[in-house]
């Protein structure tokens, strides 16, 4: 039984975990350097994360992030491929630096970035929902097989849904401080 619960909650973690990646790069004007997480660089002929070429840092003096690439010549693929990237972002060079302003969203661009995170975390209830019932229908085979009571069955089933409702919770709790965050701006 044991089993049955630590891989259903491994699989509702990962769940979980990827809504946050996915929450952190949704930009609401507060410089992340997350939201370059997927930015490819072509660097001597391989893709290669933008992180592992350049330093990222948030710059909340200037409303925005500045990357510092490790190796100069690399300036110009770095910065064709935050422009290639359509994040909507516009880097410019500033010295040996690129500077990388993130504007203030719109009223209509608060929306759909709403839309979007909610959208986000109903796809992670859906995933945290189905490893409840994969969890579920591995106890009832359990059972059929004459592994478990139908007392154990049950118990289990109770114990499933007490652990399924602690994560939607936590996906509930993260999508509202994404909330504020989108509104606050």
């Amino acid at each position: 039984m044991n089993e049955v619960y630590r891989e259903m909650e491994q699989a509702m973690k990962r769940s979980v975990e990827y809504l946050k990646k996915e929450l952190a790069k949704i930009q609401v004007g507060r410089p992340n350097p997350a939201i370059l997480d997927g930015v490819k660089v072509d660097y001597y002929g391989q893709k290669l994360p933008l992180k592992q070429i350049a330093s990222i840092k948030a710059d909340p003096s200037a409303g925005g992030l500045v990357v510092q690439p490790w190796d100069q010549q690399a300036i110009g693929e770095i910065e064709r491929a935050i422009k290639a990237a359509n994040l909507g972002l516009n880097p410019t060079r500033d010295g040996k630096v690129l500077k990388i302003p993130i504007p203030k969203p719109s009223e209509e661009r608060r929306r759909e970035l709403l839309k979007l995170a909610r959208q986000l975390a109903e796809e992670t209830r859906i995933h945290v929902r189905n490893a409840r019932r994969d969890a579920i229908e591995r106890v009832r085979q359990m059972e059929k097989d004459k592994e478990i009571s139908e007392d154990d069955r049950y118990r289990a089933e109770k114990e499933i849904q007490k652990i399924t409702d602690r994560y939607i919770e936590q996906i509930n709790e993260i999508l509202r401080k994404k909330e504020k965050e989108i509104l606050e701006g």
